[in-house]
């Protein structure tokens, strides 16, 4: 099977900072000797690089449950029932409401799921940002267009394929043979994607963890020195891509020096 960028018509429903999407050409070469493995995304974040590599198997975890919540309602089909307008005093409505479900403990419900796409789809930058209390805290994004999307139901019958997972990835239970693509938040000041954040403690600890897994690995990240570092440091090959910059709180959309760095062989 030859995958090329979204042949398929399987576009990632959210917008989302750091997505790969532009990664995907030099990921495919990896991947296609492996297409009948398991895929695992232990930080699956929008889910640009699975939609892409189509795989009949995977494994997506992230420690954001709001995004794990909307995809869990992807695979039952959902249908957002709730009127969606591009309008800044809705937009903050939204949000208040959002948040009342999440303290309320239903952030796990259809309507959380709905709101979820909303406020991803009309908060500024296209970003999900959560204040220590865990209460979604994005500004308006005052776009002048948007295109919603209501009806969700060609995603159902990929989606059932499928595992997703809310937890740390330490707690994930790898196969040998699965192929791991892991895609952290930059190694940069803003990694608040989740309540706790993403910190560097975390960026060590997740490289230690994959070089236990004897099957093939794939890191992404932003290529600062001391990324560069560790990744060599536990053995992984090193390649430099220069990525695109589509959410900048600065402005600044200059292309960022990226690793793709590789470990370990599938069986």
């Amino acid at each position: 099977m030859k995958n090329t960028l979204y042949t398929s018509g399987f576009k990632p429903p959210l917008k989302w900072a750091g997505g790969k999407r532009w990664l995907v050409p030099h990921l495919l070469p990896l991947w296609e000797p492996y297409q009948h493995k398991r895929l695992v995304e232990p930080l699956c974040g929008g889910l640009a690089i699975t939609l892409a590599l189509l795989p009949q198997k995977a494994l997506l975890n992230d420690v954001n449950a709001h995004l794990i919540n909307f995809f869990r309602w992807l695979q039952k089909g959902l249908a957002v029932d709730m009127p969606l307008n591009n309008n800044e005093e809705v937009y903050y409505s939204y949000r208040e409401r959002f948040n009342e479900l999440i303290k309320a403990g239903r952030e796990d419900s259809k309507e959380a799921a709905e709101l979820f796409y909303y406020l991803n789809r009309t908060g500024y930058n296209g970003l999900c940002r959560f204040n220590k209390k865990g209460f979604f805290n994005v500004p308006f994004g005052r776009y002048k267009n948007i295109n919603y999307k209501l009806d969700y139901a060609p995603y159902k019958e990929l989606f059932s394929q499928w595992d997703f997972s809310c937890c740390d990835f330490e707690e994930l239970i790898l196969k040998e043979d699965d192929f791991v693509y892991a895609d952290p938040p930059y190694d940069v000041e803003f990694t608040t994607y989740s309540q706790d954040g993403f910190s560097w403690e975390d960026q060590v600890r997740l490289v230690k963890w994959l070089t236990k897994h004897p099957g093939l690995v794939v890191l992404s990240n932003q290529a600062t020195e001391r990324i560069v570092e560790l990744y060599s440091d536990y053995g992984f090959k090193i390649n430099y891509y220069d990525a695109p910059r589509r959410i900048s709180c600065n402005g600044d959309r200059t292309p960022a020096k990226e690793v793709l760095a590789t470990r370990g062989t599938c069986y």
